[in-house]
């Protein structure tokens, strides 16, 4: 059974890390294979929206330590500039959305892969964990540069230092993931949203995340000038005409992607 199941329906990618029995945990294979799954997306006209999720009780536990501490497993060095930080850019860089189900515990790097995506959902039930400073290390796969802009430097600070474990309902009224539902409504729930995500005008949503990526570095001034940059690329897409025509005439919009 490959670590790694990988399904196109109805405009969506459905990526699922498949290691139930280790809660997801990542090892090299499933890592590299993640990586070679998001670069397809990338590549497919076809898919317009990315569903990211876990089999069995938990998103991603994180790094599987028995790798790490085998005679020749990787360095540390080596799995984060292999394996984590490629994934987290590739997620950030993918020109569709990607939406995050977390149906269970998110732990270390599986709970920071989860929060760099650009729509996180949970079930009630699930938990997010900076578990890092529990064997003495510190937050990484991007956890250091978006837990600080989605709850604000003070909370960062004590989830990495603390390693507490997050309720999904108290993510959510913090900010740090978008939206809960029940447990028993979760599954279909997400999925909805992932379809209304491959729905939308696909350019206009990639253009969307490149401006969300440049802005905490630019300055307004910057920004500013970005987004008209963008926005005459968003104005030359046939979305953009079907968008104006539709609401013209007062009917839904049908979006191409294109």
């Amino acid at each position: 059974m490959s670590s790694i199941l990988f399904e196109i329906r109805d405009h969506i990618a459905f990526i699922t890390l498949n290691r139930p029995d280790k809660l997801n945990s990542f090892n090299r294979e499933m890592a590299l294979l993640l990586q070679d799954r998001l670069d397809e997306c990338a590549r497919l006209p076809e898919v317009r929206a990315v569903y990211l999720t876990g089999a069995g009780k938990g998103f991603c536990a994180g790094q599987d330590l028995v790798e790490v501490t085998a005679p020749n497993g990787p360095s540390l060095h080596t799995i984060l500039s292999e394996h984590y930080n490629p994934i987290v850019t590739r997620i950030r860089q993918l020109p569709k959305p990607v939406l995050a189900a977390v149906g269970g515990v998110a732990a270390g790097a599986g709970a920071n892969i989860a929060l760099c995506c650009d729509v996180v959902v949970a079930a009630r039930s699930a938990s997010f964990i900076q578990a890092f400073s529990r064997i003495g290390l510190i937050p990484d796969s991007g956890g250091t540069y978006f837990l600080p802009r989605l709850v604000g430097w003070q909370r960062a600070s004590a989830i990495a230092m603390l390693g507490d474990k997050i309720g999904a309902t108290e993510a959510e009224g913090m900010g740090m993931i978008y939206k809960v539902f029940d447990d028993g409504d979760f599954p279909e729930a997400s999925k909805a949203l992932a379809l209304k995500l491959a729905g939308l005008p696909t350019q206009a949503l990639a253009l969307t995340k490149q401006a969300l990526n440049q802005s905490p570095t630019h300055s307004l001034e910057e920004q500013l000038q970005l987004e008209d940059t963008l926005q005459q690329q968003a104005s030359a897409t046939y979305d953009y005409s079907e968008g104006v025509q539709s609401f013209l005439e007062k009917r839904a919009p049908i979006f191409k992607g294109a």
